[in-house]
């Protein structure tokens, strides 16, 4: 708990990808997982993976030529060269205490990840908040401007229904996961940080360490390269600013008159936001984008000062590009309307996620109410900060709260979704909050709680998606 990854080397170099052979990834069905793999197959790799169960995204990778097993048995490895896991992979699981014992190269997603960017021009997205929707709004710009970039973003891109391509030139834009060190790996040209907070202490164990990874980040950029950070966080305006002392390219971002882009005051409604954007050439620009919330303005400014100051794009055309991005599965992904009552779906998983997202559909709900069903992640983080996960709850006007979705951890004693209840009360002692212990129950308490007009959004990292569906077709059956 010092932000030291015990079993990877991050700094170290990566191999080159024609020396991997075949490689077998170990739970290739999840996001990062099957990104690599798919931007593997299309480098021409020989893949193969397993995963506990099956889902449509093994029928995909099997579509896509990779051999794909459900359930973990050591025959898998017969033939393999090199083991790709991620940190939430147990020394423990079978396929990996087999290559353990027969000596194969084990690598981590995300040196996986790099040894396919070698001879890329490399961008990568770090932040506790908004790297999914920058690395996708980024993406879909050079896109439009004709770049046609490699990706691997950490959710699916509504408009392309993948979350990994590998393209014909040579931009390879990467979203770096913060959470276990691995952002270190990629040694980027450019490299964005959305903001810089206390989130994965399980892994960190102070948020001293997490500043000094990100300083770690920021320092991996090459020579020559472009540091972007938010001005308005405080962690990352603190990191741009020490950047900037060691004589290295910093450009900030944000609704502070001190950033060098510049945003002002939102002016978009509905379903979409809008804002003048004054560059660092003091020149103004029309930033529109059609999804909600002050936060996506900022990540799309993040995206447009990598691509123009980092990367060289035309402004013009990366607005246009930006315009056109219609959103990444599970951010603030709309999923029906039934008995006049609308529900979204939303990953957000931290404070500062859940904060943004809710403060969002508060302002949107109009007349209705919001309805809030969140599923913590993680038994480590409800306990570090449920005190302000509650507060990030407080605008809606029900909360209902399904019990932790524990992930890679087992239960800690003491620690369950009643913490955030009692702070939420001991904070708004009117608060209409209620722990729903029982998964299948969820749907049927917030269908019976919704009426027309109102907003109900299911919120957390965990299997909280699958409910809305569920509750549309309460509404429906009522």
């Amino acid at each position: 708990m010092n932000g030291t990854n015990a079993r990877f080397d991050f700094r170290a170099p990566v191999p080159a990808l024609d020396d991997l052979g075949r490689v077998h990834f170990i739970a290739i069905g999840g996001a990062g997982m099957s990104g690599v793999a798919r931007v593997m197959l299309a480098r021409g790799c020989t893949v193969s993976g397993s995963d506990a169960k099956d889902s449509p995204v093994m029928a995909a990778l099997a579509a896509e030529g990779a051999e794909v097993h459900v359930g973990h048995d050591p025959a898998h490895l017969d033939g393999v060269d090199t083991v790709v896991i991620s940190s939430a992979i147990r020394e423990t699981n079978v396929e990996l205490a087999t290559a353990r014992e027969r000596g194969l190269r084990v690598l981590h997603r995300s040196q996986a990840l790099a040894s396919t960017m070698a001879s890329s021009r490399r961008v990568a997205i770090a932040g506790a908040n908004g790297k999914t929707t920058t690395t996708s709004m980024l993406t879909v710009a050079l896109q439009h401007c004709g770049a046609d970039p490699s990706f691997a973003a950490g959710g699916e891109l509504a408009k392309h229904g993948t979350n990994a391509h590998w393209g014909t030139g040579v931009i390879f834009v990467a979203e770096a996961d913060e959470s276990d060190g691995s952002f270190l790996v990629y040694r980027p040209e450019v490299a964005v940080v959305t903001n810089v907070q206390p989130d994965h202490l399980d892994f960190y164990g102070t948020f001293d360490n997490v500043r000094t990874a990100y300083a770690e980040f920021a320092a991996s950029v090459v020579d020559g390269g472009l540091v972007v950070a938010c001005h308005d966080d405080a962690g990352s305006l603190a990191l741009a600013e020490a950047v900037r002392a060691q004589g290295r390219r910093v450009l900030t971002y944000g609704f502070s008159p001190e950033s060098d882009l510049v945003l002002g005051e939102p002016l978009g409604h509905g379903l979409m936001a809008r804002t003048e954007l004054r560059d660092p050439d003091g020149r103004s620009w029309d930033l529109r984008v059609n999804i909600p919330g002050r936060h996506n303005l900022l990540n799309a400014a993040a995206a447009f000062a990598a691509a123009t100051q980092g990367l060289g794009q035309d402004p013009a055309q990366v607005l246009q590009g930006l315009f056109s991005f219609t959103g990444t599965r599970r951010r603030f992904e709309p999923k029906g309307t039934a008995a006049g009552v609308s529900v979204v779906d939303d990953y957000a998983h931290n404070p500062g996620k859940v904060a943004a997202v809710v403060g969002t559909a508060a302002e949107l709900v109009g007349d209705g109410r919001l309805v809030v069903v969140f599923q913590p992640h993680l038994y480590s983080r409800t306990r570090d900060f449920a005190t302000e996960f509650a507060a990030a709850l407080a605008p809606a006007d029900i909360v209902l709260l399904m019990e932790v979705y524990g992930a890679r951890e087992d239960p800690i004693p003491g620690v369950s979704s009643e913490l955030i209840a009692d702070a939420l009360l001991a904070l708004r002692p009117d608060a209409d909050v209620e722990v729903v212990s029982s998964w299948s129950a969820v749907a049927g308490e917030a269908a019976r709680r919704a009426r027309a007009g109102d907003l109900v959004m299911t919120v957390g990292a965990g299997d909280v998606t699958m409910v809305g569906p569920e509750i549309l077709r309460a509404l429906r059956d009522a």
